[in-house]
């Protein structure tokens, strides 16, 4: 049975030992980095830089903490994503969002190259394939993935296993494009943007989401580069008025998150990776998106495994046990206590990821919780 360790993100004594920081310092110690990691080893610190706008990412405090972590046992740690924008602006984005060498205490860096470009393909599965793993990534023996839990317009539920199915995975690839890189996951069938023209308001909001500029309404009309495009689908996610769409299959979308991670995890070693899981700030959105909407439920703590299954398996457990927070998107929809808050909110069948991760031999559904005392 797979062991998960658990912090709770309530104070019980107003001291810096019962603080969440302090709390995550004492879970890594608990879980010994030294069983995982060598000394001299190098590390991936994998995280979600967020989005200039979306701030409810793994914070740079806690992140700061797994470094020191990894540093005492000898390793040495860089904290990493992927490019999600143009790869200069992003590293723009982590710092404006707090991440960067001084406050994390290590090397920030794009996985992928300033491009994206930088990756190598890895058998992916009967979805996929193959898929574009992020050179940094594949290449280095060690990773911590830390994770932000919340809620995904397509995934549903987002943490580790979308975490690296699309952020150790590059948008595209210098020679097959976004068929071979995260885009084959974000439009799993046709991949072509649709566009109503009739239900249009033309309010451009699509256009200025796009990170790649492949949208323009030069002539009055929509006009879509096709080549270009990452199929990221934040174009039809901001659409007020639902006339543009992004053909896909949430079935096969969750399984292919599930293949990509496996992809990833093939470039390690056993117990070479661990997972840490921030039940923090849990919003509604992806932290890619240009705002950060307000948690849909309370903070609930901080989840540590060497089983990328258990660790999920036991973040939804929380999350179904939480109730909606008043003020919040889940108010709005009238969410009552007791129900699947992320299921409700996307109505995505979100479990199949999981599922399909069990299938693929990544971990057991089954854990033991310790809760830190």
């Amino acid at each position: 049975m797979a062991q998960v360790y658990f912090a709770s993100a309530r104070v019980g004594k107003w001291r810096y030992e019962d603080s969440m920081p302090a709390k995550l310092e004492r879970l890594l110690k608990q879980v010994d980095l030294g069983s995982y990691f060598d000394p001299k080893e190098w590390v991936a610190v994998k995280t979600h830089f967020g989005s200039q706008g979306a701030h409810r990412i793994v914070r740079p405090t806690f992140l700061r903490k797994v470094v020191d972590g990894l540093r005492d046992v000898g390793a040495r740690p860089f904290v990493c994503d992927t490019v999600r924008i143009r790869g200069l602006d992003y590293l723009e984005v982590a710092n404006y969002n707090g991440i960067n060498h001084l406050s994390v205490n290590a090397p920030v860096i794009l996985a992928d190259g300033i491009y994206g470009h930088d990756n190598i393909m890895v058998k992916a599965g009967e979805i996929l394939g193959e898929i574009a793993v992020a050179t940094a990534i594949h290449d280095v023996p060690a990773m911590v993935v830390c994770s932000h839990v919340k809620g995904h317009i397509q995934a549903g539920y987002a943490g580790a296993i979308k975490n690296l199915a699309m952020g150790a995975v590059s948008a595209g690839h210098r020679h097959c494009g976004w068929k071979c890189g995260r885009g084959a996951m974000h439009a799993i069938g046709e991949g072509t943007l649709v566009w109503d023209a009739e239900q249009c308001t033309f309010c451009y909001q699509c256009a200025e989401v796009c990170p790649l500029d492949c949208i323009d309404f030069a002539d009055g009309k929509l006009n879509y580069d096709n080549e270009k495009c990452w199929r990221c689908g934040r174009c039809a996610r901001v659409c007020p008025s639902n006339s543009l769409e992004l053909p896909g299959d949430d079935t096969l979308f969750m399984k292919s998150l599930a293949e990509a991670t496996q992809a990833v995890l093939t470039t390690f070693k056993p117990k070479k990776v661990l997972y840490v899981n921030f039940l923090t700030e849990i919003q509604p959105e992806c932290d890619c998106m240009p705002a950060a909407e307000v948690p849909v439920m309370q903070d609930i703590g901080i989840l540590v495994s060497d089983d990328i299954v258990a660790v999920e398996q036991a973040s939804i457990d929380m999350l179904l046990k939480a109730r909606p927070l008043p003020s919040s998107l889940a108010e709005d929809m009238e969410i009552q206590a007791g129900e699947d808050i992320l299921g409700r909110l996307h109505n995505k069948p979100y479990h199949i990821q999981i599922e399909e991760a069990v299938r693929l031999g990544l971990g057991s559904r089954e854990y033991e919780l310790t809760t830190l005392e």
